[in-house]
This record gives structure tokens, sequence and C-alpha cells, in this order.
């Protein structure tokens, strides 16, 4: 019986102990949780922790055999045991008393004695295990403080190191990204051949050709391609068309995209946000983003109404995509020299490439929608001021968003003029041109500024005329340039290469250094004009010149405006980039004036940009006329106890409606 009594025994001393193991490892969850997390702990948590593991150390039977082997060890005296340490404290006691000073009290004596018989008198609580643990939870105590700093320092660490992996990680997709670029222009390439072997007369097989290639190259050649299309007078008119399409036709952003788009920006999927939102069906696509319409709450006189809004979403990765553009045009630059390597071709090239450079960081500046955001709102409070032109509201921004007012009425330049009746045609064209060129020249003199992208596309005409101006990403400042771009244009038109020369070289990267060339430099210019056949304007030729060229002649000047910009890489000039977009600018505006006036004579266009210039000073004091009325009638609608019907119609219009919070619609 004693022989199977004793194995059952030691199963049950194996079991408890492997039962109580386990559970010491279940007291170790809450300080690995506690450490394997990546926020910071609380000398509060890691005591707490600590603890909860103590407390099933304690429990383990090792440690409460060690207390049956302290009390066997301590009887056989080869340990300290109670009366050695009885001994010890009666010896201190009595070496006390003898050396005090002063009498101590008798009863004071045997008080003492009574309470130390009393505490030898309780059983021992714990053996050396749990007086080890003590003492080690004694000092874990102590250094609590400095184990929290310490454990909080490594997860800094650790949290360093994870976002650096993060990084490693993100800046690995953006090559895998980058790659994937490559490849679908690659792809395009694909094109150059049949465009080579169509016949060199047929512009609009070429030109169908040239807009599929720069679809698949993708957002940085439409852009390019939009530009292009602005300064059409350099293209034939067939491929001149086609491009002028990606002002308002691009292909779309993909439904994943722009709901990648939201999150980013959110956390939230645009469902979540908005009513009606389809990512599937934007309203216009563009090089830089898509558009989409939809409804959100808004507050209107304490009643709350569904408004319908327009949502302008960047497209993923966009700055790749321009990146990896100029890297491709880089390379096709620098590829020029082993196939035709001249030594006269070098600067022009090396100039080439320069330019490119400046031209493409200013386009980086547009993918920025916060700082469009900023261009936005500024002329939005400048339109409130005047009755000539319009900008949509804002209602709200975010890297990748842009939420702002519907324009129900309103179509693009192009479409508005297409769909106009011929007996409404001229009063249409007429009114434009006095609203537009009025807005742009208040713009440039007042505000010393000016929408750096005014194409066609982002010139909106509602149905009751007005002139609504949208797409702000792109803003050039004009103070302080003012004077080299009107010699600029002086020097061109009248040919004179000296001023053009002297003007060129002011707004180069390096004028310094373009100075010590201004030979060379007006010896270029001397050989474009002539090539050209422009004569320089003089006072004793002025009149007859412009008597015997006629239009025509006047036509040939301003394409010499175009085209000595772009002779600068010969002479080895490298524009600055606010020199080139706003020269980009004036182009894209000349554009929207010259789709007003298509299959038109150009005479008519002139007669009628004289007309308005006449008119300036007319339209500027019935528009500064209207400026004060509406002041008038802020202060009325302010100070005045009127009925609320008669308030809200003293008051202009609201600089806002309110929008509601989303989730007070949307769950």
């Amino acid at each position: 019986m004693s022989e199977q009594g004793e194995p059952r025994g030691l199963l049950r001393e194996l079991g408890s102990i492997t039962v109580s193991t386990w559970q010491v490892s279940m007291g170790l969850v809450p300080l690995g949780r506690l450490l394997g997390s990546s926020d910071d702990v609380s000398q509060t948590q890691l005591a707490a922790a600590i603890d909860k593991l103590f407390e099933k150390l304690y429990e383990h039977p090792i440690v409460q055999q060690s207390g049956r082997i302290t009390e066997r060890l301590r009887a056989r005296g080869l340990i300290p045991n109670e009366q050695s340490t009885e001994n010890l404290i009666r010896f201190v006691v009595d070496q006390s008393l003898q050396r005090s000073p002063v009498p101590v009290p008798e009863v004071l004596v045997q008080e003492f004695w009574n309470f130390f018989d009393e505490l030898f008198a309780a059983p021992e609580l714990k053996g050396l295990g749990e007086l080890s643990l003590d003492m080690v939870r004694l000092v874990l105590k102590t250094y609590e403080p400095l184990l929290t700093e310490v454990v909080n320092l490594l997860k800094a660490g650790r949290r360093f190191n994870e976002w650096q992996l993060r990084e490693v990680l993100r800046r690995a997709a953006f090559v895998r990204n980058d790659v994937a670029i490559v490849r679908r222009q690659i792809r395009a390439i694909r094109y150059i051949k049949p465009f080579f072997e169509t016949d060199p007369k047929d512009f609009k097989a070429q030109a169908e050709i040239v807009a599929q290639m720069v679809r698949e190259f993708g957002p940085f050649f439409i852009k390019m391609a939009q530009v292009a299309a602005a300064n059409s007078d350099f293209l034939p008119d067939e491929i001149a068309k086609e491009l002028a399409v990606f002002h308002e036709d691009v292909p779309a952003m993909s439904e994943e995209e722009v709901r990648q788009a939201f999150m980013e920006c959110f956390g939230k999927p645009p469902e979540k946000l908005y009513l009606e939102f389809d990512a599937a069906r934007p309203v216009k696509s563009g090089s830089i983003g898509s558009v989409y319409f939809a409804k959100k709450p808004f507050v209107e006189n304490g009643v709350e109404v569904l408004k319908p809004v327009v949502i302008k979403v960047g497209r993923h990765n966009i700055d790749r995509e321009f990146a990896i553009g100029k890297l491709s045009i880089g390379l096709a630059i620098m590829s020029t020299q082993y196939w035709a390597p001249h030594s006269k071709l070098a600067p022009f090239l090396r100039a080439l490439q320069e330019q490119v450079d400046e031209f493409v960081a200013g386009f980086m500046e547009e993918l920025d929608f916060e700082s469009e955001a900023r261009h936005h709102l500024r002329f939005y409070e400048r339109s409130r001021k005047t009755q000539l032109f319009r900008v949509p509201q804002l209602y709200g921004h975010s890297r990748r968003i842009l939420e702002m007012e519907y324009l129900a009425d309103a179509t693009s330049l192009t479409r508005a003029l297409a769909r106009m009746p011929k007996h409404e045609r001229r009063r249409f064209q007429t009114r434009v041109m006095e609203r537009l060129l009025f807005t742009v020249l208040h713009h440039i003199f007042v505000y010393k500024e000016m929408h750096g992208d005014l194409h066609p596309g982002n010139v909106m005409i509602g149905n009751d005329g007005a002139l609504h101006l949208i797409d702000w990403g792109n803003v050039v400042p004009l103070d302080g340039k003012w004077g080299v771009v009107w010699d600029y244009l002086a020097g061109a038109v009248l040919a004179d290469t000296d001023v053009l020369a002297d003007a060129l070289i002011t707004v180069s990267t390096q004028p310094e250094e373009n100075r010590k060339r201004r030979a060379e430099i007006k010896a270029a210019l001397d050989d474009t004009l002539k090539k050209k056949g422009v004569t320089p304007l003089t006072r004793r030729n002025f009149i007859g010149e412009l008597r015997r060229g006629g239009m025509a002649g006047l036509h040939s000047r301003g394409q010499a405006v175009l085209q000595l910009m772009s002779n600068t890489q010969q002479a080895g000039l490298v524009i600055q980039r606010d020199y080139l977009h706003l020269s980009r600018a004036l182009f894209a505006a000349g554009g929207s004036f010259g789709s007003l006036y298509e299959g038109e004579r150009k005479t008519l266009l002139l007669r009628d940009v004289s007309r308005t210039l006449l008119r300036l000073p007319l339209t500027a004091s019935s528009d500064l006329f209207h400026r004060e009325i509406m002041a008038v009638r802020r202060r009325l609608a302010s100070v005045l106890p009127l009925p609320a019907f008669l308030r809200n119609r003293l008051a202009p219009p609201a600089t806002a409606d309110q929008p509601l919070s989303l989730q007070t619609l949307v769950p």
C-alpha cells in the first residue's frame, strides 16, 4: 500500500508543479502584453504586472516547499533559527540597557519582552524561497521608476525601428510603382512606329496616334499635351484639336484609387461622408485628378438642407508620375548624344534638359491641394467684391481632396459656345470677351498675380452669362516681374534683339554668366527673326510695315513671341520657372480668347479686344459702383431692425453655408 502510495504522491507533486509552472507562465502574460505593446507604460501599470507575476511565483510548490526545508535547516542549527535570533536580540537589548546614559524604566523593558514573546510565538510564515522573492520584489520596487523609463526608451527604440522599416518598405513600394509607370510609358513608345508610317501630310491620322500615345504615357504627358494645345500656333490644326480634347477628356481614376484617397485623408470611404457619391462615374477628369458630384447636409437660416457639392480627388502617386515623366524626357534627351554626337548639339541638349527640370518644378506646385485651397479662397473672397467673375465657394480641403460649390447651370467655354444659337453668338462673344479680359487685366495689375492655367476647360459660363473661374492649382505671382515681361513682349513684337537679349538674360537661371555671352545670344535671336521673315520695327518703318503686313503680319509677330521663347535652348539659356509658367499662363489665357473666336476672322477678335480696352474705364467704374452698393447693403442688413425677409433681401450673399457634421446624417 505504501509502495503504491509513493508513486501516486510523486505524480500528484509533479502534477501540482506542472500546473503551478503553467500558472506562473500565465502570470507573465500581463507583463508580456505591457512590454509587447507599442504604447508607453506608467509606473503603476508596471508595478501591477510585476505583482501579478510574483503572486503566481509565491503560489508555486517549490516556493512552498522551501518553507519546510527552511524549518529542517533551522531545527538542526544549520541556519539561524528562533533561538539564535532570540539570543541575538536579548544580547543587543542587554547591551543597550547597560550602556544607556539614562535609566530605562523596568515597566517599559517588560512591555518590550511581552511583545517579543508574542511575536515569536506566531508560526513561521515564510521560508527561504518566499524571503528571497520578497527581497527581489523589494529591489524591483526600488527601481520601478528607472525600469519604467528603460522600458519606455526600449519601446521608443522599437517604434523607431518599426518606423524605419515601414519607411524603407514604403520607399520600396515607390520603386515598384515607378517600375510600373516606366513599363507603361515604354509600352506607349510603340506608337512611334505607326506615327512615322503615316502619310506626312495626314495630320488627322497623326493626331489620333499622338492622342493615344499621350493617354498611355499618363498624367504628366497629358499635362504637357494641355500646354501644347494652349500653344496651338506651333501645331497643325488637326493635332492641336486632338490635344485640346485633354482639357476636358482625360482617362478617369479607378474606383479603388478614389476610395483609397478618402481612406488616406479621412479614414472613411466616400459613402460614409456623402450621399449619392459614385466613385465609378466622375463628372470630369484631368491630369491631376477627377471631379465628382454628391450631396451633403448644410444649415441655411437654421434649416437643414441637402445641397449638391463638387468633390475634386487627386490622383494617387501623381508626384511620382511627374518625376518619372521628367526622368523619361531626361533620358530621351541624354540618349540623343549617343546617336547624334555633335559638339554644337551638346549645349542645346544640356540647356533643354535644365529647362525641362525648371518646367516640371513649376508643375509640381500644382499637385499640392492645400496650396490650391489657399489660392482658391483668396480669389473667392475677391470674386465676392465684383460682378464680372465668380469663383465657386470652397467648403473643405485636405491633401488630396477639395470640396466646393456645385455650379448647376455652368459649362465650359467651348461647350457653351458650341451650343450657342448663331443669332446669339456675337453677343455672347462680346460679353465673355469683356468680362474675361477685364478679369485677367484686373488680376495682373491690381492683385499682381493671375490664374496660371486659364485654358477653355477652366473657364465656365453660366446660363445667365456669368463667368466662373475654376482650378486654382497654379497661380503665377507677378510682383516685380512685369517690367521685364513687358520688355520681352515689346522686344518680340518690335523684333528688337537688343531689348530681347537683355530681357531673356534677366529671366534666365544664370543671368551673370549669360551676360558674358550677350553677343552670342543676340546673334542667335537675329538669326531666328531672319529665318521667320520678321523685320525690326522702327519709328521710320512702323506704320509702313504694319500696313504692308496687315493681320497676317501681326499674327506672324505674335508667333515670334512664342518661338523666341522656345529658341532659348539654342542660345544656351534656361528660363526661370516663374517666368516660364507666366508665359504658359499667358498662352493658356490667349488660348481661351482664341477658342472664343474659333473659325472666325482674326479681325473680329482684334475688334472686340480694342472695344473692350476702350471700355475699360466704364467697366471698372460700373464694377466699383457695384462694390459700393454691396457694402451699403451689408451695413444696412447688419444695423437696421428689419423683418427677416427684408434683411435677407438687403444682405449680400453669405460667405459660406455652414455644413453639418457628416455623422448627423450618415451612420
